[in-house]
């Protein structure tokens, strides 16, 4: 694996990992990741500066297995590690519909990892916090979004690193010199084109889930540029653009020239080839891709869920000015309304309670949950078959993971939907 043809190169400070040299932890890590390393065809290993950890939520007793066997060697990180979502809200689950034996093995997952040196931030959305990446930096990142924001919108550098493979860069500090990790692999080689959107269109906050779920199937795993966008997006659309095009596609780099930080231009994007393929992309094929986000059409509700990914700080702005514009009143859930749900990360949880942003959500009689995803958690009770979201990701997602009808909208239909307990459509820009 050192020096022959076709073999990873590996540094002597490689081999001495493998050597066992830094302890079985250390020694474990590192021979998974050289195995994978031939895998991928690498030749030689990399330094990241950073991970994100999404081996955290439990999903069954071979993860949890794993977790343990790594702490119980004394695995330490040796990068600033940052922890994804975990199976459950660890200090509210018994509020929710948990089996006991669920909660406790995900409790024991999370202290396996906490053990680790890692940072405990419990979140989908690492970028939100103090441990956001810098542009250049060589990173080891787990979760789809999360890995479609640091390439695209921060101009950091990973792979989509699966569970287990995440950690074990994390603990040697090492990662395969592949993928998006190199220059030549980041230049976009598809180009989707938008023609005549409207700005007001382009600028409303369920144009970019919308965009993200048909900019997936096109782009496949492949780097690819969008053009002809009429404004300059927020954080958080950006956010549910790489989110929905991770889900429906494999999307973990887009490039939107004036806006990302490798592409001034859509030439720079492209660096200076011609792409292999181009989409062309108007109204119609943007009220279509609307509708297949859609499952649950009309009707009452059974939950709103906002969150997927984590709620940031600006967003709870924006739920708290439209729940203050509208008021308190509603259908209660004992009286035919439905649950408004919002996750987001403890960090963000506390920033929103100090500005005062939580106080018209309690008001409203909605819920916070945090640490986990409402998507791999039996926090949501099996009763809840009619959901809507203003997550193209959570839309996608739902029906075959929890067996759920959804209704996709915007910010302001959902909580007209959850004041209401039936699905609601406001007139605006997706109108003909």
């Amino acid at each position: 694996m050192s020096g022959e043809s076709g073999a990873v190169r590996l540094s002597a400070f490689d081999r001495a990992l493998l050597a066992g040299e830094e302890g079985e932890a250390p020694k474990l890590a590192m021979r998974i990741l050289a195995r994978m390393a031939e895998v991928r065809g690498a030749e030689s290993m990399l330094d990241i500066e950073a991970a994100h950890i999404d081996s955290t939520i439990y999903v069954g007793d071979a993860g949890l297995e794993f977790a343990e066997r790594l702490a119980g060697l004394g695995a330490r990180v040796r990068v600033p590690s940052t922890l994804n979502v975990s199976g459950l809200d660890e200090f509210h689950w018994q509020e929710w519909s948990v089996p006991p034996e669920w909660a406790e093995k995900s409790a024991r997952q999370m202290r396996a990892y906490d053990s680790m040196g890692t940072i405990p931030t419990w979140t989908c959305a690492p970028y939100q916090g103090r441990q956001t990446p810098r542009f250049g930096q060589q990173i080891a990142w787990g979760e789809s979004n999360a890995v479609a924001f640091a390439n695209s919108v921060i101009g950091a550098r990973t792979e989509r690193y699966p569970d287990l493979l995440d950690i074990c860069c994390a603990i040697t500090g090492r990662a395969p010199a592949v993928g998006l990790h190199l220059d030549e692999n980041r230049l976009a080689t598809r180009v989707l084109r938008l023609r005549d959107v409207p700005e007001e269109l382009a600028a409303a906050d369920d144009f970019y889930p919308v965009l993200g779920h048909l900019l997936g199937p096109f782009a496949e795993d492949d780097p690819v540029a969008i053009s002809g966008l009429p404004v300059i997006p927020e954080e958080d659309q950006l956010k549910a653009l790489g989110a929905a095009a991770a889900s429906s596609g494999a999307v973990a780099l887009f490039h939107i020239p004036g806006v990302t930080p490798e592409a001034p231009t859509l030439a720079d994007a492209l660096g200076g080839r011609e792409p292999a393929a181009i989409l062309d992309v108007g109204l119609p094929e943007l009220r279509a891709a609307r509708r297949e986000l859609t499952t649950h059409a009309e009707g009452t509700l059974d939950m709103v869920v906002l969150g997927s990914p984590h709620f940031s700080f600006a967003e709870f702005g924006k739920l708290a000015a439209l729940l203050r514009e509208r008021g308190p009143e509603r259908a209660l859930p004992d009286e035919g309304g439905c649950e408004l749900v919002v996750t987001t990360s403890r960090a963000v949880r506390d920033l929103a309670e100090r500005a005062g942003l939580l106080e018209p959500l309690h008001a409203f009689g909605g819920r916070l949950m945090v640490d986990t995803c409402v998507l791999a958690t039996p926090m949501t009770p099996g009763t809840t078959r009619r959901l809507m979201t203003n997550s193209a990701k959570y839309a996608w997602y739902s029906p075959g993971l929890l067996g759920s009808a959804v209704a996709f909208g915007s910010l302001a239909e959902c909580v007209e939907s959850a004041r209401r307990g039936r699905v609601v459509r406001e007139p605006g820009p997706w109108d003909p």
